[in-house]
């Protein structure tokens, strides 16, 4: 009844009730562009081969396209070239002064950011589109057929070019506007959508290929696997580690205000779902540039095939090392003690400045030893629960499990903020406990 009574009162809430059905409408548009098919591309062929290649880095990019370039739609590159600009101009605030100053303009030098990462966008689409109809002109048909494209030529390539770029920017455009006018991260819903609308096609899969051979033990112990391993990641998704922060007297305005105590919750999982990607998408590049004839592709293709104990190994290892490298580059201890220097604020015992910031890049690198495990052991785990219970390769299921929860949780908390803000018990609530929204200190996310 809890439950009941909380989805009423999100409904009662007209400003999120469009927030929610902006959002659902924008998915649905994203969901019906998935199946227009680019010109001059035989969209049965291209299945087919993107299904040969289903454990490579097409099937990868498939994966988080939510199909689109299976169908060579006008969705293809989906919203990736957008996130590996927004990773790019993150490691060039890294080496670039510039870009590094801007980044602590506020709002006008955020909104400067966002309009060089949408031009990067278009770089990006626009160098990726022109090797996909390059590489679709190359594939032969099957058993001598026709091939994937009916009209090669430089007219196909330029078509191509600019109806993916043109996608790619109105998939950015469409993140943009959820992000602003909807419920939560526009890019991130969008994965979520990809994600989830390939279960069901997985799940057919399956049944259609251990039909007559269903074993009913296996399947029950898989299924509560996934629920472990969901709440796995609903408990280190919601980790934090409570520093203590000190707030001396100060003078606000015309007010004045005493010493306050809150604390600085840091992540455990500061990197996110970006090492699995990297990983994923460094291990299959051998499987797809083997389809191109290089020569010893072949052999190291088979050394780190999907599920030996060398590729969970290497997969493992690099998400480790991907964390640490990812939270390095995005969380800056430095800029977070100068933060708390100019609000007056200072942890105990630890002086302010250099001290405190070396403090807190200590605290980062401990928990990351924890978070870096925990992502390796999620993304691992579940390939090899899936290979031993089912006999199958589920490709990139940890990746998509951690994806799919760690966007459900931030879709919740946004609801959840929206109406404790308006005295609404959240959506979520039952017995008095509910999803807490991220709470900010002066200046300091937590």
């Amino acid at each position: 009844m809890a439950s009941l009574a909380g989805i009423s009162n999100f409904y009662k809430l007209p400003d999120l009730r469009r927030r929610v059905f902006f959002t659902l409408g924008m998915l649905a548009v994203y969901r019906i562009g998935v199946f227009v098919t680019a010109p001059g591309v035989d969209r049965n062929q291209m299945k087919q081969y993107v299904a040969g290649q289903s454990g490579g880095l097409l099937g990868f990019f498939n994966l988080f396209s939510g199909g689109a370039l299976s169908n060579l739609s006008i969705f293809a590159l989906g919203i990736m070239p957008y996130i590996s600009a927004s990773i790019i101009l993150q490691l060039m605030g890294m080496v670039y002064a510039p870009l590094s100053e801007l980044r602590k303009e506020g709002e006008a030098g955020r909104r400067k950011i966002d309009q060089y990462t949408r031009y990067g966008t278009v770089a990006i689409s626009l160098f990726q589109s022109f090797g996909i109809a390059k590489m679709l002109e190359n594939i032969s048909g099957q058993e001598g057929g026709a091939g994937v494209v009916t009209n090669p030529g430089w007219a196909f390539r330029l078509m191509t070019v600019v109806t993916l770029t043109t996608g790619t920017a109105f998939l950015m455009w469409i993140g943009e506007q959820i992000t602003e006018r909807g419920v939560s991260n526009g890019t991130s819903l969008l994965i979520f959508a990809s994600i989830i609308t390939a279960i069901p096609t997985s799940v057919g899969t399956y049944i259609q290929s251990n039909s007559g051979n269903m074993q009913p033990l296996p399947i029950a112990l898989f299924l509560g696997s996934v629920v472990v391993m969901i709440a796995a990641v609903v408990f280190f998704e919601n980790g934090r580690r409570q520093i203590p922060i000190v707030y001396s007297r100060r003078q606000v305005g015309r007010r004045i205000y005493g010493a306050q105590n809150t604390h600085l919750p840091l992540k455990v999982n500061v990197s996110g779902t970006i090492p699995p990607i990297f990983a994923s998408s460094l291990l299959q590049f051998p499987a797809t540039l083997e389809s191109f004839n290089i020569p010893g592709l072949t052999h190291l293709t088979g050394v780190i095939a999907r599920g030996g104990w060398l590729f969970n190994t290497l997969y493992a290892s690099l998400i480790v090392f991907f964390c640490f490298f990812y939270t390095n580059i995005t969380f800056q201890a430095v800029d977070v003690a100068e933060n708390l220097k100019k609000q007056q604020a200072n942890i105990p015992g630890i002086r302010p400045g250099k001290q405190t910031a070396d403090y807190i890049y200590g605290v980062v690198q401990r928990i990351t030893v924890g978070g870096a495990a925990y992502v390796a052991t999620i993304c691992v785990a579940t390939d090899l629960i899936a290979a031993l219970l089912l006999n199958q390769q589920m490709t990139y299921w940890g990746t998509s499990l951690m994806i799919v929860c760690g966007v459900a949780l931030d879709t919740a908390n946004q609801i959840e903020a929206h109406l404790i803000t308006r005295n609404y018990e959240g959506i979520t609530s039952a017995g008095g406990g509910r999803i807490r929204a991220r709470r900010f200190t002066e200046g300091v996310e937590s």
